[in-house]
């Protein structure tokens, strides 16, 4: 009678325990809603060449979507609200000739509207769209200054352990955009050592070299953060930056080794180098960093200011 009663209770006990589950694991999500502290608007060119009117703090969640994995630390995409609201401001200041601002692609910053979004995270939308919201709202219209004036946010993806400085890849040197060390990257970056092969054939018509069985590689110039400056193929001399971009390498800290008929193209790090590392901002938070503490660490001296 005694076991009657208790399979009893459990049985009746079930539904209850299976609904008040299910309502907790609900309640844990609240969908995050935009704050708009400010009625700025960028003016965006799409792919599609129509310019949209798009509200500053929306402009920022859609480029956080599509510059930084949602997967991050909170803190790192804090720090890349902050990158990216910096970028286009300062974009704004030097734009009132054209009749738009910025573009929605890599050439300035990728930008992904509520329908990319939801192509993009599918049924996770609601769920990941309100963290880069949180990380937005939290930072909502702060940027970068400089002595006074609102910087060139420049960012990447990966280090080889150090950002460049900026004389290097641009041929400005900007006080704020020198070479640090990023030992976060290898940590936290699965492809930071990347490897691909190319035939010789391809290798060499894509530097404009005649066909040689042999392959001599002489480094004549690394920066300091041991990216390749200047070098020379099989004796004729090339800017580092020329033969990343020639052969679409992912950064400027390469190495070429001959293999058989085919060239093995090992790198280091991925993007051009300058300003914050992505994956350098994932780690730095991961250890317990703060947005203000990655930024200041990236963007040497600058000062974080709030725009009313």
């Amino acid at each position: 009678m005694k076991r009657l009663i208790i399979m009893t209770v459990v049985i009746i006990s079930i539904p209850f325990l299976v609904v008040t589950y299910w309502k907790d694991e609900k309640e844990e999500f609240k969908e995050v809603e935009l704050k708009y502290l400010s009625n700025q608007l960028v003016r965006v060119k799409r792919s599609s060449g129509e310019i949209e009117n798009i509200p500053m703090e929306e402009y920022v969640v859609g480029v956080v979507a599509g510059e930084m994995p949602v997967s991050f630390e909170l803190e790192a995409l804090k720090a890349q609200s902050v990158a990216s609201r910096t970028y286009v401001l300062k974009r704004i200041t030097t734009s009132e000739d054209r009749d738009y601002d910025v573009v929605d692609t890599v050439s300035n910053q990728v930008y992904l509207d509520e329908d990319d979004m939801k192509e993009k995270w599918g049924n996770k939308y609601e769920e990941y769209v309100s963290k880069v919201r949180q990380a937005v709202n939290e930072t909502s219209m702060e940027y970068l200054e400089y002595e006074g004036e609102i910087i060139d946010a420049m960012f990447f993806s990966t280090s080889n352990g150090y950002t460049e400085d900026s004389g290097v890849v641009f041929q400005t040197s900007l006080p704020y955009l020198k070479s640090v060390e990023s030992s976060w990257d290898e940590e936290v970056a699965k492809a930071f050592y990347t490897s691909k092969d190319m035939s010789l054939q391809e290798f060499y018509e894509r530097l404009g070299l005649e066909y040689n069985k042999e392959l001599k590689v002489e480094v004549l110039e690394r920066s300091d953060s041991n990216r390749i400056v200047k070098l020379k193929i099989n004796g004729v001399e090339f800017k580092g930056r020329d033969v990343y971009d020639k052969l679409g390498l992912r950064s400027c800290d390469f190495e070429f080794v001959l293999v058989g008929s085919n060239v093995e193209i090992k790198t280091k790090g991925y993007g051009h180098g300058v300003g914050m590392s992505q994956y350098g901002a994932h780690g730095m938070a991961k250890e317990g960093y703060s947005y203000k503490e990655i930024l200041g660490h990236y963007y040497v001296g600058t000062t974080l200011v709030k725009k009313e």
